[in-house]
């Protein structure tokens, strides 16, 4: 099946919770709140994949004016500000049943291309240590241990320049 790429929609609020929480810890996993703030504040930003009709995944992020992420990102979501230097990913997931088709990479060169097109400078998030390899893959360098405390997790820093 075809993969369509596009902003997300309040609609798939249910959808894209059921992934996030497949994806996530209950202590990492974004709230139902947060999620709708994120929809409604950069939808630019929060771009879905779909597969015949069904969500098959999804990446955001906002914008921010510091090379590394931090912990209040995760809380208060603010609308992009076209001055700012980075683009960041907050969640990442593939829902299970479409993992290993390439679809996170995909995701990932798709808010590339937005990011390019806003005139950011670089992709900023945190990852998981057993992440770092497949972000190393996608054009990421790991930059090392993230001060975020985010989820009692050690997270580290990957910048892919744009």
């Amino acid at each position: 099946m075809p993969i369509s790429y596009q902003p997300a929609k309040l609609s798939q609020l249910p959808e894209i919770m059921a992934i996030e929480r497949s994806g996530f810890s209950s202590t990492e996993a974004a709230t139902e709140a947060a999620m709708r703030d994120r929809i409604q504040l950069y939808p630019d930003t929060f771009i879905t994949a779909v597969s015949d009709g069904q969500l098959a995944g999804y990446i955001v992020g906002p914008s921010f004016n510091q090379r590394y992420l931090t912990d209040d990102l995760f809380e208060h979501a603010q609308p992009n500000n076209p001055a700012d230097p980075y683009q960041t990913v907050l969640s990442l997931v593939v829902a299970p049943t479409f993992q290993g088709q390439g679809i996170a990479s995909q995701l990932l060169a798709e808010l590339a291309k937005v990011a390019k097109h806003q005139h950011r400078q670089a992709i900023t998030l945190t990852c998981l240590n057993q992440l770092v390899p497949f972000y190393e893959r996608n054009g990421y360098v790991n930059e090392g241990i993230s001060a975020s405390n985010h989820a009692g997790e050690v997270w580290l820093n990957m910048v892919r320049p744009l």
